[in-house]
Order: C-alpha cells, then sequence, then structure tokens
C-alpha cells in the first residue's frame, strides 16, 4: 500500500498550534504507519528573516498591552477575515505557498491555525485540488477561522460544533473530535514510578507552567513557594529563560522541595507525577491535562481565546480560578494533607458526540483523520479507552 501524503501547516503565534499539529501528526502515525506527515509553520517557512520580528512584536504587544489584543479578538469575533486582508496576507508573505504545495504533493492538508486555513482556501478558490481540513484548537471558534473551502472542521467540544453549525457550516463537515495531543498522553504512569524516573521526591506535587513563553505572574510565585516546606513544586518556564535564570538566582527558590525547568519534552511525564497543574489556560495544556485526569487551578488569563478556554473548564468543572490567595491556599492545603480535589464530575474518557457532551477521547481526533483518510486502522486497540478519575 503507497504511503499517503498529510501536510499540516501552522503558525508560531504561541506554541499550541504548532503543538497540536505534532501531536495529530504523531497520533495519525501511531494508528497506521503508510501515513507520511511534514508539519510547517507557514509564516517562518516562507519568511525566515521576517518571522522573527513578527512574533518578537507580538509578543511584546501581549505583554504589554494584553486588554488590547482582548478587544480584537471581541471586536473580530463574528467577523472572517476580508477579501483585502487575505489577499494582503498572501502577496506579501504567502505567495510561495503554492510551490510548497507543488513540491511536497500532498493527499491531504490539515491546518491549526486561521492564516494557512485562509491562505489554503484562497488557493481552493483558484482551483487547488486537496481536501481541506481544519482542527480548531481553542474551546471557542473565533471567526477567523471560517472558510466555505474547507472540507472538514475537527473541534474541541460538541459546542463548538453547533456555533458552527450556526455559522453555516455544513452537519457533515464539523465533527467535535476534541483536540489532539501527542500518544504520550493518551495513557497514565504511576506517580511514585514516574517521580523515582524524573529523579524528584515522592511527595504531594504542584506542576506550575505559564504558556510556551513562561508567562507567570510575580506575585503568583510568591503565593505559591510559601509552600514549599509541605508540597514539592515544579516551575516549567518555557521559553523564559530570563525568568528562568531570575529564579534560579533567587534565595527563595533554591529548595530541597522546588525543581526550576525550561522547556521540557517530558510534560506528560511531569503531569503524571504532579496531583496538580497551575497553568495559564491554554486549548494545548488544557487538553493535555485533560487527558491526564489532572485537575487544574488558572492563573491570569490572557484576554481572548484563554479567558474562553478557562471559562469552558471551569464551567465543565475540570479546574477553578485564583480568584483570591483563599483559594491557593485550599487547593494547596488539601494537596500538602494527601486529600484528592473532588471536581465536579470525573474526567472519562470515551468517544463523545452529541450525546455524550462530557466526554473526551485524546486519540479521537487522530482517529477521525485515518478514517477520512479512507484507510483501515491497523492498530485500533491503540485507541484510548480508559476511565480517567480526577484526584488522582
Amino acid at each position: 500500500m503507497s504511503k499517503k501524503r498529510v501536510l499540516i501547516l501552522s503558525e508560531g503565534f504561541g506554541s499550541g498550534h504548532t503543538q497540536a499539529g505534532y501531536a495529530l501528526a504523531a497520533g495519525m502515525k501511531k494508528m497506521n504507519p503508510n501515513i507520511h506527515t511534514k508539519v510547517i509553520e507557514l509564516g517562518s517557512f516562507l519568511n525566515p528573516n521576517v518571522a522573527p520580528w513578527i512574533m518578537s512584536a507580538y509578543r511584546l504587544t501581549i505583554n504589554s498591552n494584553p486588554g488590547l489584543v482582548g478587544m480584537l479578538y471581541r471586536k473580530q469575533h463574528e467577523k472572517p477575515l476580508s477579501k483585502l486582508t487575505t489577499m494582503a496576507l498572501h502577496r506579501i508573505f504567502y505567495h510561495q505557498t503554492a510551490k510548497v504545495i507543488e513540491h511536497l504533493r500532498p493527499d491531504l492538508i490539515i491546518t491549526t491555525h486561521p492564516i494557512p486555513t485562509t491562505i489554503i482556501s484562497r488557493l481552493k478558490a483558484a482551483g487547488l485540488n486537496v481536501p481541506l481540513f481544519t482542527v480548531i484548537t481553542d474551546y471557542d471558534a473565533h471567526a477567523s477561522w471560517m472558510s466555505s473551502r474547507v472540507d472538514h472542521f475537527l473541534v474541541s467540544t460538541e459546542n463548538v460544533r453547533q456555533l458552527l453549525l450556526e455559522r453555516g457550516v455544513s452537519r457533515e463537515n464539523v465533527r467535535a473530535t476534541g483536540i489532539p495531543v501527542h500518544p504520550e498522553f493518551w495513557s497514565t504512569e504511576d506517580k511514585s514510578t514516574v517521580r523515582r524516573n524524573l529523579k524528584i521526591k515522592d511527595m504531594s506535587t504542584v506542576l506550575i507552567m505559564g504558556g510556551g513563553w513562561g508567562l507567570v505572574a510575580n506575585e503568583q510565585l510568591e503565593q505559591l513557594v510559601r509552600w514549599k516546606e509541605k508540597v514539592q513544586l515544579v516551575f516549567c518556564l518555557g521559553n523564559n529563560q530570563k525568568l528562568l535564570d531570575k529564579m534560579k538566582n533567587d534565595p527563595k527558590f533554591q529548595h530541597e522541595n522546588i525543581v526550576l525547568m525550561g522547556h521540557t519534552r517530558e510534560i506528560s511525564k511531569w503531569m503524571d507525577a504532579a496531583n496538580l497543574l497551575v497553568t495559564k489556560p491554554g486549548g494545548m495544556t488544557c487538553t493535555e491535562a485533560l487527558a491526564k485526569g489532572l485537575p487544574m487551578l488558572f492563573c491570569e488569563s490572557l484576554p481572548g481565546q484563554e479567558e474562553m478556554n478557562r471559562d469552558y473548564f471551569v464551567r465543565r468543572g475540570y479546574g477553578e480560578t485564583m480568584q483570591n490567595e483563599g483559594m491557593v491556599e485550599l487547593w494547596l492545603g488539601k494537596i500538602a494533607a494527601g486529600e484528592p480535589i473532588l471536581m465536579k464530575r470525573s474526567f472519562q474518557s470515551f468517544y463523545f458526540d452529541s450525546s455524550r457532551q462530557d466526554y473526551y477521547n485524546p486519540s479521537r481526533c487522530a482517529s477521525e483523520v485515518v478514517q477520512l483518510l479512507d484507510y483501515p486502522q491497523q492498530q485500533s486497540s491503540m485507541i484510548a479507552t480508559r476511565s480517567i478519575p480526577v484526584g488522582i
């Protein structure tokens, strides 16, 4: 059987979009080795000199004026990108996209960011004859994702599916598959065993993550570190090397129960080791924790999609916000005492459909794409079907 080629296109605005692309690629490959995937951050690939400046400006805007980002997100929430904007993006930054596709000759294109979705849709309108799937990587659906040229939308929840139906997407063209996570997150490991392998103490553990750029508020760090005598605190600062160096040189973080690290490829293991995740509500991080059955405490959210993600998980009973110091004291007090954090409902993993709206299967998205490629699943036993209790 000849291999089918799947091209996955993303962008580097935050780490979650590209992470979802690699997760989907790994899941598809695990289910069927006859699928060949390639993941590209399209803008960076086509504009290697300009892209770092754009990413830097984006990061600076988020840090210095998050309110502006939130205002623009809400203002444009129901407005797809205009034809003029689409044409400008294509001509200025993405005019070589057609040549990339011609060279790679994919059988399927999957996008995990609105900009590649827009660019490929424009090419399809001009005659490109390749199926286009779009994976929406948040728990909301901003109008910038929308395009009539998308053959299948794969979305996080039944609520997002309904939102797309209200916007005119055909019922057969949108599936509530859940956001894809890497196969490492399809199962869990024993906490004592994984802690031993990570060379940390076998004690109640809190994992603190601030997103791909390590954006954690200083006052929240101060609040958490007061528990260092009773709880093991693992700080993962992502790519924020400046903050990591600052914390390593700060005496209050120099403690045997505190672990400081930057970017790591072993988040799955660190989540297995933890009893609680303190995090910003990025779509990918929250979904990975959901797959692991790990309760979440949300620190400050960026206006826009992170607020929507946070509201979804709090409403469903999968986490709480750090509304005040009392909430942190309550949760970390339970962790220190070895008490489980009992949420409003259990995490369970089933194929989720309109009749099981509260269930998430971490392998479902990859499974759906494999099926839509018209492949038999050669390793169907790898599809996650376990029940995941909260409070472990």
